[in-house]
């Protein structure tokens, strides 16, 4: 017969048991919970919206200063799992000093890397490119300021294949097509030692970010690819001189397009030529080209200068006028006289 104190000594040990075993659970929930925490912390911030961040780390820094600094700029999720992998990769003696540009697309283990090669050059240069430029006057300004290899330069732009890994927008161009019109013309800041892809990277990069906050809202107000934005955009860049007149002379070359008329723009034909004569004659408005817009309809196949933002915006919010012509005032102030008809256009007084 078992006896009351053998009973309450049996529900002691299953009540003993039951705890452990709840305290094992708990223990192995933890256990779990950790190690989702820390194969997540060690991924990339951003995997699906990187971006570029410029950091320096100071000469001297620990690495609890290095991870705050990571921290901070959104590059790691957590600093003490940063610090756990700098020790089990034994990286901690590894890490160099010096200005790092790293992506939020990067795990820990991808910055640890970069941060062991060393950082860049501190000393810092600035280049301009003009609006309207085309990629040989790029490629010419650069080499002349001994930033680039004119060489390897023009060899990197002469095919888009060569960065739409990175930018997916050139993926919309037409095969084996050049850089043209998509190295944003804008003043830049690079380091001194720069590559040539890098200094192309940056540019992209530049009309990436104008295309998106200013251009790709409005792209539904013309029924047109990006690369025939860009192409209208680069022709409205060349023939425009005031900033008022953008947006007529896209609504005059938007008429021009819904009838099916020739653009007849002289900057296409100074394209084809290779250089920009003030004055045409017939014989170079009949040059055989595709880019020649006095003898072929339509759009040319590409951009024939980096157009500015007023530029493309102006290709994709044309002034709704009735113009079908316009011609260069003769008065200095960069003008134009617009004209709705043939004659008007022959009878329009230059001078005024």
């Amino acid at each position: 017969m078992i006896s009351a104190k053998d009973v309450k000594k049996d529900r002691k040990y299953r009540g003993i048991k039951i705890g452990l075993a709840l305290v094992l659970v708990i223990i192995l929930a933890a256990l779990g919970a950790v190690i989702s925490y820390y194969n997540k912390a060690i991924l990339p911030t951003e995997p699906d919206n990187p971006r570029n961040i410029s950091i320096e780390i100071p000469s001297g820094s620990t690495s609890g200063e290095i991870a705050r600094i990571l921290k901070e700029n959104g590059l790691i999720r957590d600093e003490l799992i940063f610090k756990i992998e700098l020790k089990r990769t034994k990286s901690e003696s590894n890490l160099k000093a010096g200005y790092y540009t790293l992506n939020t697309a990067m795990s820990i283990e991808d910055i640890l890397t970069e941060l062991s090669k060393g950082g860049q050059n501190r000393n810092v240069v600035r280049f301009t490119i003009p609006e309207g430029y085309e990629l040989k006057h790029m490629a010419e300004k650069l080499s002349n300021e001994r930033l680039i290899d004119k060489e390897r330069f023009m060899e990197l732009v002469s095919d888009k294949k060569n960065f739409e890994d990175r930018f997916p927008f050139l993926q919309e161009l037409n095969e084996g097509q050049s850089l043209e019109g998509y190295l944003f013309p804008s003043t830049y800041e690079i380091y001194i030692g720069s590559t040539e892809e890098q200094i192309i990277e940056k540019m992209l990069s530049k009309f990436q970010q104008v295309y998106e906050d200013s251009i790709k809202e409005d792209m539904d107000n013309v029924d047109m690819t990006l690369n025939e934005v860009v192409t209208l955009a680069s022709i409205i860049e060349r023939e425009a001189k005031r900033d008022d007149e953008r947006e007529l002379i896209s609504g005059v070359f938007h008429n021009r397009l819904k009838i099916n008329m020739p653009l007849q723009s002289c900057a296409t034909v100074q394209y084809v030529l290779g250089e920009r004569k003030e004055k045409l004659t017939e014989k170079d408005t009949q040059i055989d080209s595709v880019y020649n817009t006095y003898i072929h309809n339509g759009l040319p196949p590409a951009p024939i200068a980096s157009p500015g933002e007023k530029s493309l915006k102006a290709a994709v919010n044309p002034a709704d006028v009735d113009y079908l012509y316009f011609r260069a005032k003769e008065d200095g102030s960069g003008g134009h006289i617009f004209s709705k008809t043939y004659e008007e256009h022959l009878n329009a007084d230059p001078s005024k």
